[in-house]
């Protein structure tokens, strides 16, 4: 891993064996540890408590419905070992899927299109993002997302602006990295932040990540895209 850090440790479920040989070949030559592989998310529980991996990658489809084993295979990680990372991999952008991802926690979670993984700078990324705790969501269901006429009286209350920087938030990005996106102050990005919040009656509570809160109202308040 770049400046010496130590490895990320992985553990895969994804039931393609074509899709799965590739994904360990690709993590192992860019230095990422795969220490499990599996074709079903139950499997992949089983190992975690001797394993401990950094990460886990789970498709969202798997045996035995095919239906979402992935999101179900995520809400018991992060209650059984909160310390592991996710990234729930998909065929398809669909926004029930990335805020159901979203909804079942609002740190090292993360939502990738599998056609988005075949880049390794853009996987390592991801990765290395959700190992520190950010939440990340492919930024093609955001960009597809973000084209279509909003559901709800409130989103439709955003300006341009705010609609940009909601999108840049959906992809889990801090106010810092948006303000270098957009060659805006800080300062300016958490004002924009702030009415995103009003606009989507988010107060602010204990118990509350009002940027997660405010991506899972846009992302249900969204059409669902195939």
């Amino acid at each position: 891993m770049p400046g010496g850090s130590p490895a990320l440790r992985v553990a895969i479920a994804e039931n393609s064996r074509l899709f799965r040989d590739g994904l360990v070949l690709q993590l192992e030559a860019a230095g990422v540890g795969v220490v499990a592989e599996c074709d079903r998310a139950d499997d992949l529980i089983d190992l975690l408590p001797e394993l401990r991996p950094d990460l886990v990658l789970m498709d969202i489809r798997m045996p035995p419905t095919e239906t979402d084993e992935g999101i179900r295979a995520a809400a018991e990680i992060r209650d059984r070992f909160p310390g592991v990372g996710i990234l729930i991999l998909s065929t398809y952008a669909e926004s029930t899927y990335a805020a159901a991802v979203l909804a079942i926690s609002e740190t090292a979670i993360g939502y990738l299109l599998k056609d988005r993984v075949t880049d390794v700078g853009a996987l390592l990324d991801a990765l290395q993002r959700i190992a520190a705790g950010e939440c990340v969501v492919d930024p093609d269901v955001v960009a597809t997302l973000l084209g279509q006429p909003p559901r709800r009286d409130d989103l439709a209350q955003l300006t341009a602006r705010e609609r940009t920087v909601l999108h840049l938030m959906a992809e889990g990005r801090s106010n810092a990295s948006i303000a270098e996106q957009l060659s805006l102050t800080v300062r300016t990005v958490e004002a924009y932040t702030a009415a995103i919040f009003a606009k989507l009656g988010l107060v602010a509570q204990p118990q509350t990540n009002r940027r997660v809160a405010a991506v899972i109202a846009w992302l249900r308040g969204s059409h669902t895209v195939y």
